[in-house]
């Protein structure tokens, strides 16, 4: 099993927008019992990939409570780096 990190990368290989109820919905069967799989920490996961340069934001939204949902995405090139480290 991929350390949580790396899997949340490799989620973004697919080239598809995701928030990051996305991303834990589609690890939480792997991952759901880590301490880092908190929402917390998940968004810091995130933000320091698009800080790294392998997601970006795609978009953001309001949901119905007022909350920022910020979307995330990777391009090819990104795919690309995310894929020689991770696969």
């Amino acid at each position: 099993m991929l350390p949580l990190n790396m899997a949340i990368l490799k989620f973004f290989t697919s080239g598809k927008e995701a928030c990051r109820a996305d991303v834990q919905d589609a690890l939480r069967a792997q991952y759901g019992t880590f301490r880092a799989f908190s929402d917390k920490q998940m968004d810091e996961a995130l933000q320091t990939a698009c800080s790294n340069g392998l997601i970006a934001e795609n978009r953001l939204e309001m949901d119905s409570s007022g909350n920022l949902i910020i979307y995330y995405k990777s391009d090819q090139e990104m795919i690309d780096t995310i894929r020689k480290y991770v696969d």
